[in-house]
């Protein structure tokens, strides 16, 4: 009888610090028993001293020593549970603790649940999940891992369990639901959804796997980037820092050289100077001696004496021509002045300047130029006047060069253009020789007629067939300016601008490629912006025109000191 009795005490055996049986048990104020190794473990790594089961704090940290009445108990409990007329007894169990699933059917202190029954519902520690593995009719229950959340697997409706899937509705039904609410739906088993689902989260995961490989690549390749970007702009600053020290350095040197000239000059004018004023103060010494002499001859009462030195006293010295010295007093410096107004002049324009940035392609480094401010006058875009010629080679056929292929017509007729890859064979449109790129340029054409198109394409633009891409403006490969009876539009990707400005038949077509910006200008007396169309251009660029019937566009011959 008492060994039963011991065997139903086994749990409070258990060292809830292992969960096994205690070994070298020891006993502490509070009442509780542990193993004297966990025990002393648990204390050792910890800065306070408490109970592990029941969170008793201690002020002092207490001695511990053996209980060997209790170790006996359990020494005996051991020989008990080994002999053969025991049952084993089942695993040592864990009280539930925070974030555990407890017991349903537990009294007092509850242990932890180890399975969840869908159909009861409710949740069972090893202890009072038995039944569910012996009884005839609870061994058909559906039992899954711990679920604090039962609830959520019934049926609001009916509060059975949720498990069939209708695909008709995308939920969870329960049996009853089958037969009262979903008739003639599509149904399948929980598990075959499930496999279905578990596909389209592979594929999903797939793809954000994707999406995270791009994204870390790209992330990847920005740092890269923004590295040498930095040290882009530290190589650039380093070189700007040389060349003005480098300027400064010429300037004080220069200042230095003619501030020594003058004074050289200065002390060489002075030496003559005070050699001039020496010779002066002798002459004037001596002529106040003459002076004096020929005073006291004048009042002289001897005639004869007057007579006798008249002519030796009244001829004048013969050094009176030292008189004509003269002395440099005035150092202009106006052609330095001038010099130097132009210097300060050209670095305050540098001053003006704007930083442009330009990425090569998605992955390379942006590269930083210093660019002039944009032109304001015409006189200013004259200096970036680039000289074009059409090319006969993308000529249509409709239309005709002229003027050394400066000015292109269509006059009605055919031309008899040989074959070529690059020849536009329906639209009437004509591209320049000239690959545009990198720079800024600038050119004037003259137009003459209702309707023709002024742009510029990439060298990709479609030649072949009636294609509404093939024209100029239609498409993401050129930009273009439409002059239609005397109103302006602007074209890019098929994207239609209207502007409203005064008509000229003269038109300015600027490009700052580095920029990313292509300006139209109606040119008069003055300069008026028609459009900017502002982007990243990635290849070079070609002029292009496209004229109807009785219509030419001729480019000007330009130079920087045209006005």
């Amino acid at each position: 009888m008492a060994e039963a009795q011991l065997c139903g005490l086994q749990d409070e055996f258990t060292c809830s610090v292992c969960l096994d049986t205690l070994t070298d048990p020891v006993s502490i104020p509070c009442g509780h028993n542990f193993c004297l190794k966990c025990l002393s473990n648990c204390w050792d790594q910890s800065q306070e001293c408490s109970c592990p089961q029941c969170r008793h704090t201690f002020t002092t940290r207490p001695e511990l020593k053996r209980n060997n009445l209790l170790n006996e108990v359990i020494k005996k409990l051991k020989k008990m549970t080994l002999s053969p007329s025991f049952p084993p007894t089942p695993p040592p169990q864990n009280y539930a603790g925070p974030g555990d699933v407890e017991c349903d059917f537990c009294t007092g202190k509850k242990f932890r649940a180890v399975k969840s029954c869908l159909t009861c519902p409710a949740s069972y520690c090893q202890t009072h999940l038995q039944p569910h593995y012996e009884g005839e009719t609870l061994k058909h229950h559906k039992l899954v891992d711990p679920d604090r959340n039962l609830k959520e697997k019934l049926c609001e409706k009916h509060q059975k369990s949720l498990e069939i899937f209708c695909k008709t509705d995308d939920s969870c039904i329960c049996l009853i639901c089958v037969v009262t609410g979903h008739k003639n739906h599509e149904m399948v088993e929980l598990e075959t959804e499930r496999e279905e689902k578990q596909k389209q989260l592979g594929a999903t995961l797939s793809d954000i796997k994707r999406g995270l490989e791009e994204r870390e690549k790209t992330l990847k390749e920005t740092r890269r980037t923004m590295e040498e970007m930095k040290m882009s702009v530290l190589r650039e600053v380093e070189e700007i820092e040389k060349s003005f020290t480098a300027l400064m350095r010429c300037i004080e040197e220069v200042h230095r050289k003619l501030t020594e000239r003058i004074r050289e000059q200065e002390k060489r004018e002075m030496e003559k100077a005070e050699g001039v004023m020496k010779q002066l103060e002798k002459e004037i010494k001596e002529l106040k001696r003459r002076e004096a002499e020929l005073k006291e001859l004048s009042e002289t009462k001897d005639h004869l004496h007057f007579l006798q030195t008249f002519s030796s006293r009244c001829v004048l010295p013969a050094d009176g021509d030292s008189l004509s010295f003269t002395v440099t007093t005035d150092f202009s410096s106006e052609d330095l002045r001038k010099e130097l107004s132009g210097l300060t002049k050209s670095l305050e324009k540098i001053s003006q300047w704007v930083i442009m940035t330009r990425t090569p392609s998605a992955h390379e480094a942006p590269v930083f130029t210093l660019q002039p401010p944009e032109p304001q006058s015409r006189d200013d875009f004259l200096k970036y006047f680039c000289p074009l010629t059409l090319d006969i080679n993308t000529a249509s056929r409709d239309l005709r060069l002229s003027e050394g292929n400066k000015k292109v017509t269509r006059e009605g007729t055919k031309t008899e253009y040989p074959d070529h890859p690059d020849r536009f064979d329906y639209w009437h449109q004509v591209l320049c020789r000239e690959a545009l790129t990198g720079t800024r340029c600038y050119w004037e054409v003259e137009c003459s007629g209702d309707v023709m198109e002024i742009g510029v394409a990439y060298k990709g633009l479609s030649r072949k067939g009636e294609d509404w891409e093939c024209g100029l403006g239609n498409n993401d490969k050129s930009w273009c300016l439409l002059c239609s009876h005397s109103r302006y539009s602007v074209y890019h990707n098929n994207q239609q601008t209207v502007i409203s400005a005064p008509y000229s038949p003269r038109i300015g077509v600027y490009l700052d490629w580095p920029a990313g910006s292509l300006s139209f200008y109606s040119v008069s007396h003055t300069m008026t912006l028609l459009h900017r169309f502002n982007t990243s251009f990635t290849e070079p660029l070609y002029p292009g025109f496209s004229v109807s019937p009785d219509c030419s566009v001729t480019i000007s011959h330009l130079t920087p000191c045209d006005h």
